[in-house]
């Protein structure tokens, strides 16, 4: 399972006195749903991560997909595909080959290659925030959470590989088979 055991709980704002008064709760979403995002994923990550998980899956076959393929597998713009495949050769995570049987396969096993790894290439990395304001004893505590959220965001996409996306699909798919007639 690709969730993590520290995850948001829901806040009860309405034992708070203030909102008590108001009986409105500035926070209406539940920090649970899937419509609350602390972390934002960019459609660039999640194409790179997807085109990378049809990779994974055909690795061991040692025949490339082409971009074409992907694309028939994932629901992702051609033209962008192409530029993060580019990107990701550039960074050497993948290799293309060309020619009537070319394509793009995965430099490294998929055991090798974390989610982390990932994020930080096609987004590239990230610089702390400077600040000009003095700091206070409010700010330090605000960035002391902040800093221990990105810390826990860090550590669960270091502690999953592509390889273990690649068993959670296969995992969900036997779950859920799909009968033809």
């Amino acid at each position: 399972m690709l969730s993590h055991p520290n995850t948001l709980k829901k806040i009860n704002l309405a034992q708070n006195p203030i909102n008590q008064l108001t009986n409105r709760s500035i926070l209406s979403t539940d920090l649970n749903s899937q419509n609350y995002a602390l972390l934002d994923l960019s459609s660039k990550v999640e194409y790179a991560l997807l085109a990378l998980l049809e990779l994974a899956s055909h690795h061991g076959k040692k025949v490339p997909l082409t971009m074409s393929e992907i694309t028939a597998k994932q629901p992702i713009p051609e033209r962008y595909l192409e530029q993060i495949l580019t990107n990701l050769r550039r960074t050497g995570v993948v290799q293309s080959q060309r020619g009537s049987k070319g394509g793009f396969i995965l430099v490294r096993e998929p055991w090798q290659i974390t989610l982390l790894e990932i994020v930080t290439l096609v987004e590239g990395e990230r610089k702390e925030k400077e600040s000009s304001e003095p700091p206070t004893l409010e700010r330090s505590l605000v960035y002391e959470i902040w800093e221990q959220a990105n810390a826990a965001a860090i550590e669960v996409l270091r502690s999953h590989t592509l390889q273990d996306l690649c068993q959670e699909r296969e995992a969900r798919a036997q779950q859920s088979p799909m009968y033809y007639i």
